[in-house]
């Protein structure tokens, strides 16, 4: 779902923080809200294309790639889906 060029960077911040916890599993909920709520004050722009992305991704292979169950396929991995899995790793 990508943002119309005329919204205000908070109010996309909002968006984005609702989506990353109501994703529909509640394991996603807490490992990608988690880490947006940690980490959204200082996005980019780009930062929030980029999650915006890695929010489009299905909840099951999103929560394996995150929980390292299954490793990122290389045509999926993206550096905002590699900045996810490492601040859940540490």
């Amino acid at each position: 779902m990508t943002e119309p060029d005329h919204v205000a960077p908070d109010v996309r911040r909002r968006r984005l923080l609702f989506r990353a916890t109501h994703r529909g599993t509640f394991e996603n909920d807490l490992m990608i809200g988690g880490f947006v709520r940690a980490n959204l004050s200082t996005f980019t722009d780009l930062d929030m294309d980029a999650l915006d992305a890695v929010l489009e991704i299905p909840d099951a292979p999103l929560a394996d790639w995150l929980t390292g169950r299954v490793p990122i396929p290389p045509e999926d991995e993206t550096p905002m889906l590699r900045r996810i899995r490492n601040a859940l790793i540490r």
